[in-house]
């Protein structure tokens, strides 16, 4: 009876510790989940941004005069509803116009992929080397320097762009889930990023 007794108690011991190991894997594996969930989450932002970067290249691509009126320049997307004229274009714009539409449809999407976000566009004509006829370089109230109008040029021409644009977009990225202390800062671990890009449209 005794060697029974002995013998119940050595395999309850031996269960206990194969529940402390399978529960101690259990722990490790939630944790690998968390960090691939993370790593999932910064690598689908940073898609976003390369996208979103991409797409506003595009539509400046586009619109060559308004970029060369320094009508995208801007320190502050988002802009606000006020800042870019509700004006979608479905029925033909201005150049200056559609500029704006792009900078309200951009800031949307900004809004909408992206936590916390910041970003600016400066595009530079001085280093052109030429100006379209009947323009003058000038500097816009954004402060960059942009070719404005001087008289009725090369307007209807839509010419090419010839100067260097720069772009950065910053954002938090999400790593605790959008969690916030209680006094609105940012916990240690959601991490700024930033997106640098110079590009000629």
């Amino acid at each position: 009876m005794q060697r029974l007794s002995r013998q119940r108690g050595v395999s309850l011991i031996e269960v206990l510790m194969a529940v402390l190991i399978f529960s101690i894997g259990l722990i490790g594996l939630a944790g690998l989940m968390v960090m691939a969930t993370r790593s999932n989450h910064a690598a689908y932002q940073r898609t976003q941004v390369t996208f979103l970067a991409s797409t506003m290249a595009d539509r400046m691509s586009a619109n060559p005069v308004g970029v060369w009126s320094g009508n995208y320049d801007s320190t502050s997307y988002p802009v606000s509803a006020s800042t870019a004229a509700n004006n979608d274009c479905s029925s033909g714009c201005t150049p200056d116009a559609l500029a704006a539409s792009d900078q309200r449809a951009w800031s949307s999407q900004l809004k909408t992929f992206l936590p916390n976000v910041k970003a600016s566009i400066s595009c530079d004509a001085s280093k052109a080397g030429f100006t379209p006829a009947g323009w003058t370089l000038g500097t816009p109230a954004s402060g960059a320097t942009a070719a404005v109008p001087a008289a009725p040029g090369q307007v209807g021409m839509r010419p090419p762009y010839g100067g260097d644009c720069s772009m950065r977009i910053q954002w938090d990225e999400q790593q605790a889930m959008g969690r916030k202390n209680a006094d609105g800062t940012v916990p240690a671990d959601v991490q700024q990023q930033t997106f640098d890009w110079k590009f000629q449209p």
